[in-house]
């Protein structure tokens, strides 16, 4: 397989992961109870762990380097959202047993450090470009 192959290909795994991430979001979103507290962090848990997949949608077609810097860096800040929304969400207990969301948090912190990584690696190719 050529490395222009794989790359793309790991494009849409990741892509995919985004896409997966805010399915299981908005199901998450939705069992939130039907309080005050609970349809605001619905709402803003939405909002934040929706947007990853679409900005880095659009970080696949960024004009410049400088272009894919920035929309990977609007991901990461929504995905770091995302984790407070999920960690207020299991301190103040509004989804019983809170370990239901374990495996969404851990996701959530794997993509953060992709993201970190990305916009590292970025950084540097265009330092030494």
């Amino acid at each position: 397989m050529s490395k222009d192959k794989q790359n793309e290909d790991r494009v849409y795994d990741l892509e995919e992961r985004l896409i997966d991430f805010a399915v299981r979001i908005i199901r998450t979103a939705e069992s939130l109870p039907k309080t005050v507290l609970g349809r605001h962090v619905s709402g803003q848990l939405i909002r934040s762990g929706t947007s990853p997949a679409p900005n880095y949608g659009e970080a696949q077609s960024a004009e410049s380097c400088s272009d894919f810097i920035h929309k990977m860096k609007i991901s990461l800040k929504e995905l770091r959202e995302t984790r407070i929304w999920l960690l207020i969400i299991t301190k103040t207990e509004l989804i019983k047993p809170v370990s239901k969301l374990e495996s969404l948090i851990k996701e959530n912190n794997e993509l953060i450090s992709i993201f970190v990584t990305s916009v590292k690696t970025a950084r540097q190719n265009k330092k030494s470009s």
